[in-house]
């Protein structure tokens, strides 16, 4: 097999299907690739109205519905079908994740596909972003660090050195960077096989910039490829990126527990501390700036607690992986 898209849904099984259908003419343009959709625990009600759209639009030639019971987050989700795929005996060349809140456009996929074929050190690359209007999102970046988390929380945007995360961010053409967005990502295989799939221990965020550094720490290079353009309804699986003017959605424990997570186990205890402290001094920092300026509350509810609740300095040092919360008991 030359190439596995592997198209996550959870609670969006019409976004899903619209996916699918834009995936349909990009499919028959690449010989030997395939489609794998799961169906990450949402519910039957929703398993039966993608396995009735593969069936009714004819699209089971290229397209393979896995169904789970219990939702597995992102990196979960994917690997059930990653792990499977690399042990088969047609397994393919590059795995493709792609958002279920994606449209792809004309020739995106075999873009991404050329791009690898002529580019053998490239571990990872990724396509350029847009929103429905048209707007290029935020992808690729340079870095993601003590400095960048200072720069979160102050809410200044300012950096301009090789500490900025999204600094010197050409669109118009290729280019090298630290990672890319997981909404369309492209992997090759026998890096896979070199540094592993993604975390389960993510469960869900943080999983892109987390194979972005293994593979550049493992000697593969991670490409933005803007030849590859989709589309991308930010946020609509799990509602914490909304489309402004709209506030966002409060942080759920996991999208804190994956940050301290990622920092913990790449970067180690000091490093998280001082990222952790860089992150909460910015952000109070803003907090009082929007106040004084009178500048309308943006920020997730309770930000600034949960951010601390979340820190090292509240829960330890100690790696852990993120608590699913489909399998937490009821409260």
């Amino acid at each position: 097999m030359k190439l596995l898209v592997v198209v996550l849904c959870y609670k969006v099984p019409d976004l899903t299907i619209d996916c699918l259908r834009s995936l349909g003419p990009e499919i028959a343009r690449i010989p030997g690739a395939r489609v794998a959709v799961c169906e990450n625990g949402t519910g039957p009600e929703s398993a039966e109205k993608l396995r009735r759209a593969i069936d009714e639009n004819g699209w089971g030639s290229w397209a393979d519905l896995v169904v789970v019971e219990v939702n597995q987050g992102f990196c979960g989700g994917n690997n059930l079908v990653i792990r499977p795929a690399l042990a088969s005996a047609d397994r393919p060349e590059y795995v493709l994740l792609l958002n279920s809140d994606t449209i792809v456009r004309e020739d995106s996929m075999k873009a991404l596909v050329d791009f690898m074929d002529a580019s053998p050190k490239a571990g990872i690359a990724g396509s350029q972003l847009l929103s429905p209007d048209g707007v290029i999102q935020a992808s690729p970046f340079r870095t993601f660090g003590i400095a960048t988390e200072l720069d979160r929380g102050l809410r200044l945007g300012l950096l301009t050195g090789p500490l900025g995360g999204r600094l010197e961010v050409d669109h118009s053409k290729p280019g090298r960077y630290d990672w890319v967005s997981g909404a369309s990502m492209i992997l090759r295989s026998t890096m896979l096989d070199e540094i592993g799939v993604l975390d389960d221990g993510l469960y869900t965020y943080f999983d892109d910039i987390d194979i972005g550094l293994r593979a550049r720490r493992a000697g593969w290079e991670v490409w933005y490829v803007p030849e590859s353009k989709v589309v991308h309804l930010e946020g609509q699986s799990t509602g914490i990126s909304g489309t402004a003017p709209a506030k966002p959605k409060r942080r759920p424990a996991y999208w804190f527990q994956a940050r301290r997570r990622f920092f913990l186990k790449n970067h180690g205890a000091a490093y998280t501390a001082l990222a952790d402290a860089a992150f909460l001094a910015g952000f109070a920092a803003w907090r009082l700036r929007r106040r004084l300026q009178g500048k309308p509350d943006m920020d997730p509810d309770r930000f600034l607690a949960d951010s601390f609740r979340h820190s090292v300095f509240r829960t330890g040092f100690r790696v852990r992986e993120v608590e699913n919360p489909a399998l937490a008991p009821p409260s």
